[in-house]
């Protein structure tokens, strides 16, 4: 047992479990803790509390690993929020400790005296104020160890006096439970088999829960014929090439995906609680696997619902099963539909509306920057649309996005959380302008650290997604266009690369020299800066092309306002009638 500031007990209780850095802007006195121990914990200074918030959540999601930020008392602490709410919603474990005014001052209208307690009781599972130094350490080991229990944010409270009161510690060993792996019964397993033969059109829906389970989903699709459609967060999980994957379902998704989930009787939901379920037809059969009980059932009342590890259970089905399933008409017309996809696609690259570049342009020729490892780090908005649709996956590179919170500004913040990670990994983030210029100071950070990311920014001059959604409603788009600074330029005047393209001469010049300054090992950041058009993405959130469901007139009007040929691209049922007969 040794003797020491509370402020360095609790950076030697961090590296104890293994934090080797955190995000932050000095908190008060608890920053001299850092300063004693920097060869322990290195202290990442971002330039917006925000940022550290946003990677410190997504450092935990590219690792596994818990996440830290730290922040000062009162608007230090606010700007926390914005991460606390995206960790909370990913189900995402990650610790936030916040300084406060000291003791003395508490609840006695002193500056920036804050009810902090208040102000974050909801966006937390463990959330505890220290009362006495000597509570610092074992109150960061209770919070780490409940944020990785509970997969959610842990927040601790220090006030500004005790951070530098002389306290003993002693590190005690680290123990973290290992979860129990439920692996289903013989009878789940055989309902489960007999409910996807029973099934003319099933499919196979994935979503996170497959992370550790990846060659297992690909397995199962294969052994039992299944087509794959994917949830947005999942789309990493399942390789690009794979012919059984249609890609994701919804907005941001394809029209594959969209026609083969509304044709299916049968939806194999493994490692997903997906929310739009509950608009799916009322009498489609459902298998769910979920190793959360609380997940099972929670979107759709599913007819077999199994608490169990997915890769467990996919492994225990696959060899319960001796024959692999004969190639159905369905996944037949379900692959015929994937390749007019990627037809779509390619007419979606070679495009210049308005003599502009398309995003699918940027970003099929950003794909020749992209190796086996790397992490893409992507924003949200129709930037997320587009990424998901023409970067490659599956080769081992790794995703992350802010799934259910939707934060603006991820993109450039998991950035920098992936490099400092895994230093030696290709690292790219995907922006829209809005959400880069939300964040566009951390850029400095990158700078700083010499953190070598490629940052591509599709620059169109609005809130695209938003704009479409209410187009859809009929809304006007007011106050969602702005004016943009010259992106390049900006990245250059804070010391990192910038390089603006206009046009295919601009965009191939600018991807060689990218590439020259990989090839050198160079350690400035870059920025893409691609002027698009502001075309939006196709909307697959709702394809209506079924001659089953939808009159003649409606789709032809579908057509019509989508550039969709009908005989280049036919619809998911026109391909299968087409299938059955020649059968």
């Amino acid at each position: 047992m040794a003797q020491m500031k509370a402020s360095q007990a609790l950076v030697k209780e961090l590296a104890n479990w293994q934090v080797d850095h955190v995000y932050g802007i000095p908190a008060d006195s608890l920053i001299d803790g850092f300063a004693a121990e920097q060869d322990l914990v290195r202290y990442i200074q971002v330039r917006h509390e925000e940022v550290g918030a946003l990677a410190a959540a997504a450092e935990s999601k590219l690792t596994g690993k818990i996440g830290v930020a730290l922040a000062a008392v009162g608007p230090g602490a606010v700007h926390l929020i914005y991460g606390l709410c995206d960790a909370k919603m990913d189900h995402t474990p990650m610790l936030v400790i916040i300084s406060n005014v000291a003791t003395g001052m508490m609840n006695t209208h002193y500056l920036q005296d804050m009810d902090e307690d208040e102000l974050f009781a909801g966006l937390d599972t463990f959330h505890r104020q220290v009362s006495d130094a000597k509570q610092v350490p074992g109150t960061i080991r209770a919070a780490i160890q409940a944020a990785y229990e509970t997969q959610s944010p842990s927040v601790v409270i220090i006030p500004d006096d005790l951070a530098n009161v002389e306290i003993d510690y002693q590190a005690l060993p680290v123990h973290r439970l290992p979860k129990q792996v439920l692996t289903g019964t013989d009878e789940q397993v055989a309902e489960t088999i007999s409910l996807i033969k029973q099934a003319k059109r099933p499919v196979m829906l994935v979503g996170t829960g497959i992370r550790h389970a990846q060659s297992e989903a690909v397995a199962f699709s294969k052994k039992f014929g299944l087509p794959v459609i994917t949830t947005a967060p999942a789309v990493g999980y399942v390789p690009s090439d794979f012919e059984n994957n249609l890609g994701p379902q919804g907005t941001i998704g394809t029209q594959p995906a969209f026609e083969a989930m509304h044709m299916a009787d049968l939806v194999v939901m493994v490692g997903t609680s997906y929310p739009f379920m509950r608009f799916m037809p009322g009498n489609i059969k459902t298998i769910q696997v979920n190793q959360r009980a609380q997940a099972l059932g929670e979107q759709f009342p599913a007819t077999q619902m199994v608490q169990a590890d997915a890769k467990s259970y996919l492994a225990r089905v696959i060899k319960a099963e001796n024959d692999n399933a004969p190639e159905s008409n369905f996944l037949k017309a379900c692959h015929t539909a994937r390749k007019n996809w990627q037809g779509y696609l390619n007419e979606r690259v070679a495009a210049r509306p308005d003599g502009l570049l398309t995003p699918e342009a940027v970003l099929r020729k950003v794909a020749e920057l992209v190796t086996d490892d790397t992490i893409y780090g992507l924003d949200i908005g129709n930037n997320t649309v587009w990424s998901t649709r023409m970067l490659p996956f599956g080769d081992g590179q790794q995703m992350t996005m802010s799934s259910w919170f939707g934060a603006m500004g991820y993109a450039l913040s998991a950035g920098i959380a992936a490099k400092l990670s895994y230093p030696d990994r290709q690292v790219i983030t995907v922006s829209g302008d809005g959400g880069f210029s939300m964040v566009v100071q951390d850029l400095l950070t990158q700078v700083q650290y010499q953190l070598p990311i490629i940052n591509v920014v599709l620059e169109n001059g609005g809130y695209g997604f938003i704009r479409q959604e209410k187009a859809k409603t009929g809304q006007s788009d007011y106050a969602l266009k702005f004016m943009n600074a010259n992106w390049a330029g900006v990245a250059e005047n804070m010391g990192a690369i910038g390089l603006r393209v206009t046009d295919d001469d601009s965009l191939n010049a600018a991807v060689e020299n990218i590439k020259q300054h990989v090839a050198a090992g160079d350690k400035q950041p870059i920025v893409l800066d691609a002027i698009v058009t502001d075309e939006a993405p196709l909307d697959t959130s709702m394809m209506i092309l079924d001659p089953d469901k939808y009159s003649d007139r409606m789709i032809g009007q579908f057509r019509v306002k989508n550039h969709l040929d009908g005989d280049r691209y036919p619809s998911l049922r026109r391909i299968l009638n087409r299938i059955e007969a020649e059968n």
